[in-house]
């Protein structure tokens, strides 16, 4: 995994509109990490790259926080999806929240999203609630979170 650059911009734009397109399609209108300008989060060092053979497989958008890491998103190409990159980058994800010593990693995803949230809970996350998306009336937003032990 490596961070981002300005010059990456394009290549986060199109993953991660690629990446989550089946959500496009299902909702009938993009999910919010596809309308989310990338250029501050680049620019705070929160876009995390996954590459292999010299491509570029997948991304986290991570905002660390005191208490916490936040996963915004997590992304991977869809000619590279079912190899593993997304249980990867989520391990990824939680080493780098020992690392910085942070002892929860939380997410959000929509309630529609069945299959990442059937993987999020594979890998340990637990459901907090549900609630209503501020930003999309009729949407559900559910909660996860999972504690991070010592190094």
């Amino acid at each position: 995994m490596r961070l981002a650059t300005i010059a990456d911009l394009p290549a986060v734009v199109a993953l991660t509109t690629a990446a989550y397109q089946p959500y496009t399609d299902l909702f009938g209108c993009p999910p919010i990490p596809v309308t989310e300008d990338y250029k501050p989060r680049i620019e705070r060092g929160e876009v995390w790259l996954r590459e292999a053979d010299g491509a570029v497989t997948g991304l986290s958008v991570v905002e660390r926080h005191a208490d916490h890491v936040m996963l915004f998103s997590i992304a991977v190409s869809p000619d590279f999806q079912g190899a593993g990159h997304g249980v990867a980058m989520l391990r990824w994800l939680e080493d780098k929240a020992r690392e910085w010593e942070t002892p929860e990693m939380r997410l959000y995803t929509n309630a529609r999203m069945e299959r990442n949230i059937a993987l999020y809970s594979a890998f340990g996350f637990q459901e907090t609630g549900r609630r209503p998306n501020p930003y999309r009336p009729g949407w559900t937003v559910v909660d996860m979170t999972k504690k991070v032990g010592a190094i």
